[in-house]
């Protein structure tokens, strides 16, 4: 007998991409990725930090145009289930004013193996920082703000075919 928590392969629910003002809650959004045929589930958490090249950070405030940024994300994730084995994969976007430690982006991918998910899950978060428009703006310790250009940090994830 199955377990009531294992969930089918389902395809059509398997790829998701959101721009949100609400709080991103993981606990809630990883079991529409369920699927009975992944051996792997891998999460990214990008989340608010107090420093940014060596200034001192209170907050952050997204702004994304929205319309733009859903189709630019589904492509993005289409675009990893082509070139990766993979069953499903999600990504939400956080808008509005984030606090130090919030989440404000995250990504789920399942797999039957480890390795597609690794490596689906860093090309999507590379994919969505460089293509997707999401700005940010952080506001200093020192009173001041500053508009800042979402780009990949370390090298660059493949280029979209």
């Amino acid at each position: 007998m199955r377990s009531p928590s294992c969930r089918p392969s389902r395809e059509a629910d398997a790829v998701r991409f959101e721009i949100t003002k609400s709080r991103i809650e993981p606990a809630v959004l990883l079991p529409a990725l369920e699927d009975t045929a992944a051996g792997a589930s891998v999460t990214f958490e990008g989340r608010v930090r107090s420093q940014n090249e060596g200034r001192a950070v209170l907050a952050l405030e997204y702004e994304a145009y929205e319309p733009l940024a859903r189709k630019e994300g589904d492509k993005i994730l289409e675009e990893a289930r082509a070139k990766f084995s993979i069953l499903g994969v999600a990504c939400f976007h956080r808008v509005g004013r984030l606090e130090l430690g919030d989440l404000a982006v995250w990504v789920a991918v399942t797999s039957a193996h480890r390795a597609e998910a690794f490596e689906a899950s860093r090309y999507v978060i590379d994919q969505v920082k460089a293509r997707v428009p999401i700005w940010k703006k952080e506001h200093y310790s020192d009173g001041s703000t500053g508009w800042i250009n979402c780009a990949p940090s370390g090298p660059p994830g493949p280029a979209p075919a």
